[in-house]
Order: structure tokens, then C-alpha cells, then sequence
């Protein structure tokens, strides 16, 4: 049964329609897993066993009628703990929401199920998903599967943690600042920041302006494909969302590396610190890339403005979201998010027109230079996994650190351009701890990235090495 929960989710899809494997049978795999795996690790927080055993039952019945169906027909999965899920708890971390049982589902969930996937529960976040180290007053510490003192990144931090350790074979995320990307670094998976507007977001109280995204996390990057293409495409509750429909993902199709032109920046230009085991495993992906013909160029893309313009948007958003939530409970939310909102409070309209300037600039440098180069290899993240006892770093290579965003810039620079962007398997560390590669292009090309993402995957097999804990 646990050589199920570590079967592609390409591959159970395609057994469950063909009745190799039930839908219950894989369900039952993923539940025995989750018993005998997470008391070591605590990355799922509220499980729904008897409603998946029971979804899956119909699944399969409907697999017997001749029915067409869906791409992930029987496919049990994880949702993160922020997604609201009808009659699952959703608490997004806090002490406030600790009894909250949805009435409905969210957009992202709603398409899930339709696209036939099961929900087995929900996974740990920090508290509303603000930082990148998975830890809240209702649930705990998650922690990693590659060693146990140590973080699993965030804020999707038990989904990543989940996905590496056979758990669920595809999980759902959000990225404002990295939150897709970061813990997949930290847990051995891929991640995927799709285009702003490629997965349709509501409720969403930002519409067009919002910095943060839904997207896939999975073990592969033809998984990731597969659940991209259940997550996205248009719906017009959803403004900002692009016409293309998810069906056009589903399969990866061959790339000749030869014709590649691919830039590389293993310090991320300079702009922040990086470790030197981190920055070593970028250098040593440029010469994988290279290995198999691509035209590899230290480069950077001009990211003048990217942290200045996320710190205010962030500011903004935060300020808006649970501001009133501080008010009507003050001393009910973490220190980070009341220092989020504070900033944000303290903006005024001149900030607000500053910062979409600058993300405007910031567009249409990253357009130009995406016309040069196929894609741009960066560290995911400038540190290696942490002791769980830090709330976040406060230095890298003995360089202070000025806020506790400063470290997260490898993936919120990029966030700030809204182009799209995959944290791979890239090695691990003297001590274990694995490390992610950052792929980015072009706005809107994600059939590029995938088709890039998985010529390193397969040249490199790292997401191959399991956890200890397994």
C-alpha cells in the first residue's frame, strides 16, 4: 500500500479510470500513510476520512457506468488549511477561526472537485499564512521530513511536507511572497507560481490587483501539469483571469534543449545574501542545463523597484484584510501580522500609486527580458532549512537581516513581476536538507516552463531521494 502513495498521480489517474486500482483502495493507501507518517511530522491538521472513503466508493461506482470522466476521477488529495472547504474545518492557522466549518467551498475547491479529485483534509499553515515557517497557536509545528528539527518552509508548508512523504499525490497551495515555491524547496518537491490571473481566485478581496496566487505542488512536474490543469482557466466570478483553458497543460510536450537560451544568477544579482551551499547547487543546474546543449549566460533580470513595490502592495493587502480583524480582536493575531498591518496602515495614496508604477516598470523589463532568454535559473530560497525553534532568520552569511521578509526575497522579488515561476529539486546540503532551483519565464508561458522544469527533473532525478521518515 505505500508503493501506492508513491505511484505519480499521472499514473494512479490512469489506473483508477481504468479500474487497475480503486479509488478506494487509493484512498484507504493515503489514510493508512497519514496515520503511520504524520505523528512524526504534523503537516495534516484536520482529516476527513469517512466523506473521502465515501467519495470514493461513488467514484468508483461512476467509473462502472461508462461514465466520462474527469481528469482526476478518485484522485484523493490535500487542500491547505486557508482554502475554504464545505463541512471540512478551515482555520487558517488562528485561535479565531479554530471551529470554522465552511458552508461552501472556494472557487479552487469547487473546480477540484469537479475536475473529480476527493478531499481527504486539510493541511498546516502559519497563522493566515503570514511567513514562511509553518507554526500557529492552534495546530503547531510541522516539521521536516528530511530532519526533524527543522522547518518545513511556508506558508504551504504541510502540503510540501505531505506530498514528500507519500501522504497525498497532489496538493494546492497560494504564493504571495513564495508560498508555493519556498516550502517545495524545503521539502524536496515542485512548486508552481502560475502567471497572476492563470487560476482563477475567489472570493478574492484584491480582484486584479491581488499579489498572490493559487497554484500546484506535487512531486513531479508532469503532476504539477495535471493539476494545473484542473485548476485553471477563465471564470468570470474570478476578474483577472486569463482565457486559455486548463486542458492545454495537462501534457508536456518534448523540447529540443539545443534550442535554449537560459540565464543564470546564483547570487540573485547580488540583491540579497545566499547561502554558499545554495548558490553552489544553482551554479551546478547551469552546467546540467548546459550538459544537454542549452546556451547557459550569467544574466540577471532588473528588479529595481520589485521589493520596494511588494513590501507596499503586501502592506496594503494586509492592512485591508486583517486590520479589522486586529481591531475587533487585538492581541488575538501574531506579532508579524500586526507589524504587516501596521505598515500598511501606514501608507498613504502616493505609496499605493508608487508601487503600481513600479510594478508597471517592473513588467516590462521582465517582458524584454524574456524576449532574450528562454528562462532565468535562481536560488529559490538564500537559506537552507531552519531549526523549527526560529521564527525566521535574522542573518545570512553573518549579514543582518532588516525585517523578517528579508530573507524570502529570492521568491518575493519575483512575485513582484507576476511572471510565472517552479521551485525544483536541485540537490541537498553536507547535511541532508534539500534545496530548490527557481525557473522563471516569460509572463504566461507556462507550457514553457513545465517543458524546461522537466528536462532538469529528468537529467537530475533528485525529487527521487525520500525522506528519512518514510
Amino acid at each position: 500500500m505505500t508503493d501506492i502513495c508513491f505511484l505519480p498521480a499521472t499514473e494512479l489517474a490512469a489506473a483508477m479510470s481504468t479500474g487497475e486500482l480503486s479509488s478506494r483502495e487509493v484512498t484507504q493507501a493515503f489514510l493508512d500513510q497519514i496515520d503511520r507518517v504524520n505523528p512524526q511530522i504534523n503537516a495534516v491538521v484536520t482529516l476527513a476520512a469517512d466523506s473521502a472513503l465515501a467519495a470514493a466508493d461513488a467514484a468508483d461506482v461512476r467509473r462502472t457506468q461508462g461514465d466520462s470522466l474527469p481528469v482526476l476521477h478518485g484522485m484523493p488529495m490535500l487542500h491547505k488549511d486557508t482554502h475554504a472547504t464545505a463541512g471540512i474545518r478551515t482555520t487558517s492557522g488562528s485561535p479565531l477561526l479554530a471551529d470554522n466549518v465552511p458552508d461552501t467551498d472556494e472557487l479552487l475547491i469547487e473546480r477540484l472537485h469537479t475536475a473529480g479529485a476527493i478531499s481527504m483534509g486539510k493541511t498546516n499553515v502559519p497563522e493566515f499564512a503570514a511567513g514562511s515557517h509553518t507554526f500557529n497557536p492552534v495546530f503547531g509545528t510541522t516539521y521536516n521530513p528530511y530532519g526533524l528539527t527543522k522547518t518545513v518552509g511556508g506558508s504551504s508548508g504541510g502540503a510540501a511536507a505531505s506530498l514528500a512523504t507519500g501522504m497525498t499525490a497532489l496538493a494546492d497551495g497560494s504564493d504571495m511572497g513564495g508560498s508555493l515555491r519556498n516550502p517545495a524547496a524545503f521539502c524536496n518537491v515542485v512548486g508552481l507560481r502560475p502567471t497572476t490571473g492563470r487560476v482563477p481566485s475567489e472570493p478574492g478581496a484584491f480582484g486584479h490587483f491581488s499579489l498572490s496566487v493559487q497554484g500546484p505542488m506535487a512531486r513531479s512536474v508532469e503532476d504539477v501539469a495535471l493539476l494545473l490543469s484542473a485548476m485553471a482557466g477563465p471564470d468570470l466570478r474570478a476578474p483577472a483571469t486569463l482565457d486559455e483553458p486548463g486542458a492545454s497543460f495537462a501534457r508536456i510536450e518534448p523540447m529540443e534543449p539545443g534550442t535554449l537560451r537560459i540565464a543564470i544568477s546564483a547570487d540573485f544579482g547580488g540583491l540579497t545574501p545566499v547561502e554558499a551551499q545554495i548558490a553552489a547547487a544553482i551554479n551546478k543546474a547551469g552546467e546540467t542545463f548546459a550538459s544537454l546543449g542549452a546556451d547557459v549566460h550569467p544574466a540577471m533580470l532588473d528588479l529595481s523597484g520589485a521589493n520596494e513595490a511588494f513590501l507596499i502592495r503586501r502592506g496594503w493587502q494586509f492592512a485591508a484584510n486583517f486590520g479589522p480583524l486586529l481591531d475587533a480582536h487585538p492581541g488575538g493575531l501574531k506579532d508579524s501580522i500586526v507589524w504587516n498591518v501596521e505598515r500598511g496602515r501606514e501608507l498613504s495614496g502616493a505609496d499605493l500609486a508608487r508601487a503600481m508604477a513600479l510594478t508597471a516598470e517592473l513588467y516590462q523589463r521582465t517582458r524584454e527580458f524574456f524576449t532574450e532568454y528562454d528562462a532565468l535559473l535562481l536560488p529559490t530560497t538564500q537559506v537552507s532549512p531552519f531549526d523549527t525553534a526560529m521564527e525566521y532568520p535574522t542573518q545570512i552569511n553573518g549579514q543582518p537581516l532588516a525585517t523578517y521578509l528579508e530573507w524570502m526575497r529570492s521568491c518575493s522579488d519575483i512575485s513582484a513581476t507576476g511572471a510565472p515561476a517552479i521551485s525544483m529539486p536541485a540537490g541537498f546540503t553536507d547535511d541532508g536538507l534539500p534545496i530548490g532551483l527557481q525557473i522563471v519565464t516569460q509572463y504566461r508561458a507556462e507550457k514553457k516552463l513545465l517543458q524546461i522544469a522537466r528536462l532538469f527533473e529528468t537529467a537530475t532525478r533528485y525529487a527521487e531521494t525520500r525522506p528519512p521518515v518514510c
